[in-house]
C-alpha cells in the first residue's frame, strides 16, 4: 500500500500518542505544581516548569535575554493563557514573542541579570494577568496623512514629489509610492526605526537602503517623538538624544548590499519597499522590509530583512530571507576618515562569532563613536574595504534547489556604541566590549529544562518495554521533523547544505533505524536505511559524494550501513560500494606503529573517534569478505588507541594525539590534546562493544585486551558519572567548571556501552544497575516531551574537532554550540534504549 508524506506523518503521530500513553500510564500531567499564588499583583496558577540557568562567561551578562518555547514546554503550540518567569519570588520581565516571526507566537522571552559564573532557578508559570512590565525596547514607522503630493523640493524635476501638511499617523505596515524618495517629508525619520533602552536604529525605506543611528541619553522609549518636526531638529542634540551617523553613500551602521565582482551593489533597484511592524513589546521588538523585485547584477529576486532588538542590548539582529541564490553579500559600516579598523580574531571554530569594527570621532556630535558588525566565522569568505565601507564578505545558507523555501538565508548582528551613552571613551574600552559581545553570542547559557508534561512520562520503573518504547518514540518524533531528508537529493538540515556521505546522517541515523526496525519488525524504521544510505549507491557500486583521495576516516562509517544494506538485499552494487571503502583503509596513511591518521590533512594524528570511524566496518567486512583476516588489524587500533591517548592517573582517553607533536593543541611531551572531550570516549567505547560482538567467542586470544579495555573504561566511567544526574558532562574531569555542562550524547554513548557490555557478558553484572541508573538520567535529564506526542533530546554538542582554528583548549570546547535533536545524540539514545531493553529481556 502507499502512503502520501502526510498520511505517513499522520500514522507515526498516531504511533507517537500510543507510545506515549504506555510510558504515562494512569499518570495525571495535568496536576499543578503548587498552589496558586500572588506575585506583582499578579495570580500564579500553577507552575509548567522548571529550569537552572547558568552563566558560562566569568563576567555579570546584564540583561541577559532567554528564550523558551511553549513546544520545549509541552505546550499546545497556539497556546494563548499568560505565562511569567519567577525568580526567587518574583516575576521577571518577560514577553510572549514570535521568534521565528512566521505570525504565530510560539515562546516566552525573559530578561534577567546573570553575575558571572553564576547558576540560578527559575519557574515557567501560569500568570494571570501579566504585569506590565517596562518597556524597553520598541518598533515603529509613521507616515504623513491629510496632506497632499507636491513638487520635490530636492529633485523639482523629476518623477518624485515631496509632501506637505498633514500629521504622522504611525502604522503597522507602509509601501511607499511610487513618487516617494529620499527627503519627501512623508515617512518620520524616512523608514521604520528600532531601538532599546541603549540605542535606536533606522532604515532608510528608500534606493540608499543605509542604515543609521539615534544615540539615546535616556534609557525610554524615544522614536515616537522623533522626527514630528521635521527632519532637521533630530540631527541636533535634543534631551533624548540625536542622530549619529553621516551615512552618505555608503552601508551606514551595519547594512547590507550583494558583493560581486569586488563591488558592493546597494538594494536600490526594487519595484516596492514594504516595512512591516512585526512586534512591539517590552523585552523585544522587530520589523522587516520586503524588497520586491530587486534587480542586482545576478537577475531578479524578492529579499526580506527582519531587524529585532531585545531589552538592554544595543545589538540588533539582521534575517536575511532571499528568494534566489547569492553567493556572497557585504555586510559592513561607514568608512570615516581618521577612524580605526578593528577586526576580531578568525582563528576560531566555525560557528564562534567574530566581527569587524570601527572607533573613533565620527559621531555628528563630534563625540567617539563605535560600529561593529558580528557575524560568524563559518560564513567569513573575506575582509575588506571599499570607497565607502569597511567591510565583511559573508557566504549566505540555505537551500537554493527547494523552490518552495526561501532560498538563501543570511544573519548577522550590528551595533553601535556612542560615548555620552555608554561610558564607553576609549579604543581599548571598545574592545574590551566587542570581545564580550562575540563570547555572548557564542557561548549561549547552559539551560536545564525541566517540564511538568516530561516528568509525568519519565515516571515510574524502567522495564525493558518502557526502554523499547522510549527508542520508538524518539525515532518516530525524528521521522516526523525530519522524514528521509538526508537522502541523496534532500537536505542536511543542520549543515544547511545538500548531504554529504557523512558518518552521522547517512551511516549512524539509517543503521539505527534499520537495528530498530529488525528489532521491532515494523517496516517504516527499516525503510530509511534503503532510502537514505542506498539514494548514495550507484548501480556499479559508485558512492555519490565520496572521495577517497582525502583519506577521510569518517567517510568510512557509512560503510557499516552499507553492508547492512548487502546483508539485507544481496545486491552486488552494495558489495562494490563497501569494496570501495576497504580499499581506502588499505589505502589510510598511518603512524609508525600502524594506527589510522584521521585525515590525510591531519598529519600523523590518531583521534579518539576514529576508532568508531573505521573499526566496525573493518571487522565486520572482514568477517563477510575476508573470512576474519583483517580482525587482528581492528584490535591493535583499539590497543595503539589505549597506548597513545589513555591518561594513566583517571582512566579517561584524550581526543587526539599528534605523533610529530607539532599541532598548536598537542602536548609538546607527550602528543596528546588538553582535555578529555567526553563524546570523544564515547564513540570509542561504543565501537568497542561493536567490535566485541563481531569478533567470535573462540578467538579468546584476540578478544582478550579489547575485554580489558572495556573493564578497565566501566571503572573510569563510574568514575566520572555526575552522582546527581547519572550522567557526564561535556569535558569529564571539571564537572561544575564554568560553562560545562552535563552532555546528552556522551550520556548517551556511555549508557550504550554499560548496558550491551553488560547484556553481553563483557563486564562484571554489577553494572547493570549503573546501566539503569544512567538510562533514567538520560531521561531526567535530557528528554522533553511535547504537547504533539513527539519528544526532544537536548542538551547535545553539536560538534568538536581539533586544528584550523580549533585549539583544544577548555575554552574552546565550550564554544560549540549546545544543540538538540542531532544525529550524533539522538542515534545513540536509540541505541541505548534498546540495548537497555535487551538487558532487561535476559
Amino acid at each position: 500500500m502507499m502512503f502520501s508524506r502526510k498520511t505517513k506523518n499522520n500514522c507515526i503521530v498516531s504511533m507517537i500518542a500510543f507510545s506515549l500513553a504506555t510510558l504515562l500510564g494512569c499518570g495525571d500531567d495535568s496536576k499543578s505544581i503548587g498552589k496558586p499564588k500572588q506575585i506583582n499583583n499578579a495570580v500564579i496558577n500553577n507552575v509548567i516548569a522548571k529550569a537552572e540557568i547558568h552563566n558560562p562567561s566569568l563576567f555579570t551578562r546584564k540583561d541577559e535575554s532567554l528564550y523558551i518555547s511553549f513546544h520545549d514546554l509541552g505546550l499546545d503550540s497556539h497556546f494563548s493563557e499568560s505565562l511569567g518567569v519567577r525568580h526567587s519570588q518574583k516575576l521577571l520581565p518577560s514577553q510572549h514573542v514570535d521568534m521565528d516571526f512566521d505570525g504565530q507566537v510560539d515562546g516566552i522571552l525573559f530578561t534577567t541579570d546573570l553575575l558571572g559564573s553564576e547558576t540560578l532557578d527559575i519557574e515557567v508559570v501560569k500568570s494571570t494577568p501579566i504585569p506590565n512590565f517596562e518597556k524597553r525596547t520598541q518598533a515603529e514607522i509613521s507616515h504623513k496623512q491629510g496632506g497632499e503630493w507636491g513638487v520635490h523640493e530636492k529633485y523639482p524635476d523629476t518623477q518624485f514629489k515631496g509632501y506637505t501638511g498633514g500629521d504622522f499617523v504611525n502604522v503597522d505596515t507602509l509601501t511607499p509610492e511610487k513618487q516617494y524618495t529620499d527627503h519627501s517629508n512623508w515617512i518620520r525619520y524616512e523608514g521604520p526605526g528600532i531601538e532599546s533602552d541603549k540605542v535606536g536604529y533606522r532604515i532608510y525605506l528608500d534606493r540608499r537602503n543605509g542604515f543609521d543611528i539615534f544615540g539615546k541619553l535616556i534609557p525610554e522609549p524615544v522614536l515616537q517623538k522623533v522626527g514630528q518636526d521635521g527632519y532637521a531638529s533630530y540631527h541636533e542634540m535634543q534631551p533624548w538624544g540625536m542622530d549619529l551617523l553621516k551615512v552618505g553613500s555608503s552601508l551606514g551602521a551595519g547594512g547590507f548590499g550583494l558583493w560581486h565582482k569586488n563591488t558592493v551593489s546597494l538594494i536600490s533597484d526594487v519595484d516596492t519597499w514594504t516595512a512591516t511592524i512585526q512586534e512591539n513589546g517590552t523585552q523585544q521588538s522587530s520589523f522587516s522590509i520586503d524588497y520586491k523585485g530587486w534587480k542586482s547584477p545576478l537577475g531578479r529576486q524578492d529579499l526580506t530583512a527582519t531587524v529585532s532588538m531585545k531589552a538592554g542590548s544595543r545589538l540588533a539582529h539582521l534575517v536575511l530571507d532571499m528568494t534566489a541564490e547569492a553567493e556572497t553579500m557585504a555586510v559592513g559600516v561607514v568608512k570615516h576618515n581618521d577612524t580605526d579598523f578593528i577586526q576580531g580574531d578568525v582563528d576560531i571554530t566555525g560557528k564562534a562569532f567574530s566581527y569587524i569594527a570601527s572607533w573613533g570621532k565620527q559621531s555628528l556630535d563630534g563625540g567617539q563613536l563605535g560600529m561593529a558588525v558580528f557575524f560568524r566565522k563559518e560564513l567569513l569568505q573575506d575582509v575588506t574595504q571599499d570607497e565607502n565601507n569597511y567591510l565583511a564578505i559573508l557566504s549566505p545558507q540555505g537551500n537554493p534547489s527547494d523552490k518552495n523555501k526561501q532560498a538563501m538565508r543570511l544573519d548577522y548582528y550590528f551595533a553601535a556604541v556612542w560615548d555620552k551613552e555608554s561610558g564607553i571613551t576609549t579604543k581599548q574600552d571598545f574592545v574590551n566590549y566587542l570581545e564580550q559581545q562575540a563570547e555572548i553570542l557564542t557561548i549561549q547559557p547552559r539551560v536545564r529544562l525541566k517540564t511538568q508534561r516530561s516528568a509525568s512520562a519519565q515516571s515510574g520503573p524502567l522495564t525493558a518495554d518502557k526502554a523499547l518504547s522510549w527508542a520508538k518514540l524518539l525515532a518516530d518524533s525524528e521521522l516526523t521533523r525530519k522524514g528521509l531528508t538526508y537522502n541523496h537529493d534532500g537536505w542536511d538540515v543542520n549543515r544547511k547544505r545538500v548531504p554529504k556521505f557523512e558518518y552521522d546522517i547517512v551511516g549512524i541515523f539509517p543503521n539505527t533505524f534499520y537495528q530498530l526496525g529488525e528489532l521491532t519488525g515494523e517496516h517504516r524504521y527499516k525503510e530509511v536505511l534503503p532510502k537514505v544510505t542506498g539514494s548514495f549507491i550507484e548501480s556499479d557500486g559508485t558512492i555519490k559524494r565520496y572521495q577517497k583521495n582525502s583519506f577521510n576516516i569518517d567517510a568510512v562509517a557509512p560503510g557499516v550501513a552499507v553492508l547492512s544494506l548487502y546483508k539485507a538485499t544481496g545486491e552486488e552494487k552494495y558489495r562494490k560500494a563497501a569494496d570501495i571503502l576497504r580499499d581506502q583503509l588499505k589505502d589510510q596513511p598511518k603512524t609508525s606503529e600502524g594506527a589510522f591518521w584521521h585525515k590525510q590533512k591531519y598529519t600523523s594524528q590518531v583521534w579518539l573517534d576514529g576508532v568508531y570511524m573505521g573499526m566496525p566496518f573493518l571487522a565486520e567486512y572482514s568477517n563477510l569478505f575476508e573470512q576474519g583476516h583483517s580482525l587482528e588489524e581492528v584490535v591493535n587500533e583499539f590497543v595503539l588507541t589505549r597506548k597513545y591517548l589513555k591518561d594513566k592517573e583517571t582512566g579517561y582517553y584524550y581526543h587526539a594525539w599528534d605523533e610529530q607533536k607539532k599541532q598548536n593543541w598537542a602536548n609538546p611531551e607527550t602528543g596528546v590534546s588538553p582535555e578529555f572531550w567526553a563524546r570523544g570516549m564515547g564513540w570509542m567505547v561504543m565501537s568497542l562493544v561493536d567490535v566485541l560482538a563481531l569478533i567470535p567467542d573462540s578467538e579468546a586470544e584476540l578478544r582478550a585486551p579489547l575485554l580489558q579495555i572495556a573493564k578497565e573504561v566501566a571503572v573510569s566511567l563510574e568514575q566520572a558519572m555526575d552522582k546527581d544526574t547519572h550522567t557526564w558532562w561535556q569535558i569529564m574531569d571539571k564537572p561544575g567548571a564554568v560553562g560545562n555542562y552535563r552532555e546528552s550524547s556522551s550520556s548517551a554513548m556511555f549508557t550504550y556501552f554499560y548496558a550491551k557490555a553488560v547484556g553481553h557478558g563483557y563486564i562484571d553484572q554489577k553494572y547493570q544497575s549503573l546501566a539503569v541508573s544512567a538510562y533514567k538520567g538520560l531521561l531526567n535529564e535530557f528528554i522533553l516531551v511535547h504537547d504533539d506526542g513527539t519528544i526532544s533530546m537536548t542538551n547535545q554538542c553539536y560538534v568538536a574537532g581539533l586544528g584550523f582554528g580549533r585549539d583544544g583548549s577548555y575554552r574552546y570546547y565550550m564554544t560549540e554550540p549546545v544543540w538538540k535533536n542531532d544525529a550524533k545524540g539522538s542515534m545513540p539514545f536509540i541505541l541505548a534504549s534498546m540495548a537497555m531493553h535487551e538487558m532487561l529481556t535476559e
